[in-house]
């Protein structure tokens, strides 16, 4: 067999092996999103260096739980989750310099305080109004300030 077709074997392998890899994607999300409401929402998962350190994800309430899907990733399960009495919002900006180009168009950058250190997660407007509900609408007993009351 000549070089051109073992050449042209090889991209379309790579093809289909990129559209199975979409094709993947997708059934993720739509596995995601059946066991409740999925939104964008960015993590800063490094924070050496100004503006960078942002992996694009997907965020899903559950329970007392804020689970964190990378959005590129295959697997179900969550890379990073945040309990609800742990989590304390306290502050919120603009996306600026890189972090523009780096997050989803006119998301917010949110900071969250945990006992682990500052969080943060960058996510639409009515996203985070969600957010905040969500994290004051804790269980009987709870203070949204201060944590659970003990």
């Amino acid at each position: 067999m000549p070089w051109w077709q073992w050449l042209l074997d090889v991209a379309g392998l790579l093809l289909l092996l990129l559209v199975l890899y979409g094709v993947a994607l997708v059934v993720r999300r739509r596995y995601l999103s059946r066991h409740g409401g999925t939104f964008e929402l960015s993590h800063r998962v490094r924070a050496d260096r100004h503006g960078r350190g942002w992996v694009l994800g997907l965020g899903r309430y559950s329970g007392e739980e804020l689970e964190w899907f990378r959005i590129f990733s295959l697997s179900p399960r969550p890379r990073r989750v945040w309990r609800r009495r742990e989590l304390r919002y306290t502050d919120r900006r603009e996306a600026r310099g890189v972090e523009q180009m780096s997050l989803y168009a006119e998301h917010v950058v949110v900071r969250c305080a945990t006992p682990h250190g500052e969080v943060e997660m960058a996510m639409s407007p009515s996203s985070l109004m969600g957010f905040q509900s969500w994290l004051e609408s804790g269980p009987p007993g709870a203070s949204w300030e201060s944590g659970p009351v003990r």
